[in-house]
């Protein structure tokens, strides 16, 4: 009898560490692959969007921000194998594309390098949502029409949850920019939040 039960804690143990690992790791994970946008750029790490994020969705989905300030599309291509193969993310939002404009480069190879970013996800079945970007007036407007045209050709061509512009009624608020007039502030981070949040819950769901 003593040494049943002395087997009996053990195998109990075993088994509920096993139940414990089986519920920890059936929450999907996503994969936030941004840029300075998303990586809480000027503004302490914990107020970004994406760690708000991470506080509403607790204990519902394992959040990794890959997200580096001054990224261009090019930069994230590079760097997107390596980051799909560690997480093994079911889900991606790729919020890339500001800095490319930023610095005139063609929209074809923008749009090229997010077709390849979105492509290299799918292939390994992460769905990916997209966050539109659009750049000031001055860059002319033909450049500007081009530039935010990607994005909605994109999310169309590959059907993807997608959100036009992610700033949309900040950058018109001066009180919700940092000094350089391009990156929100903190303050900003909440109704950032609450665009990207509804589009995140409703493409969880629909799985």
């Amino acid at each position: 009898m003593g040494f049943k039960t002395t087997l009996f804690k053990p195998v109990m143990l075993l088994i509920f560490l096993t139940l414990f690992t089986s519920i920890s790791s059936a929450n999907p994970k996503l994969l936030v692959w941004g840029d300075s946008l998303s990586a809480a750029y000027g503004i302490p790490k914990e107020k970004g969007w994406v760690n708000l994020m991470r506080q509403r969705l607790e204990n519902k989905v394992e959040i990794t921000n890959g997200s580096i300030s001054g990224e261009t599309t090019r930069g994230g291509l590079t760097r997107l194998p390596k980051a799909l193969k560690k997480n093994t993310p079911d889900y991606m939002i790729l919020e890339l594309g500001a800095n490319d404009g930023l610095r005139g480069l063609p929209p074809s190879v923008t749009k090229r390098n997010l077709k390849k970013m979105i492509q290299k996800a799918q292939k390994i079945d992460t769905k990916v949502i997209l966050l539109g970007m659009k750049i000031p007036p001055n860059y002319g407007l033909a450049y500007s029409q081009q530039f935010e045209a990607i994005f909605k050709e994109l999310a169309e061509e590959y059907q993807l949850p997608f959100i036009p512009f992610l700033l949309e009624d900040i950058v018109t608020d001066r009180k919700l920019l940092q000094e350089d007039e391009l990156h929100p502030t903190a303050e900003a981070q909440p109704l950032i939040l609450e665009k990207i949040l509804p589009l995140v819950n409703a493409t969880l769901t629909k799985e």
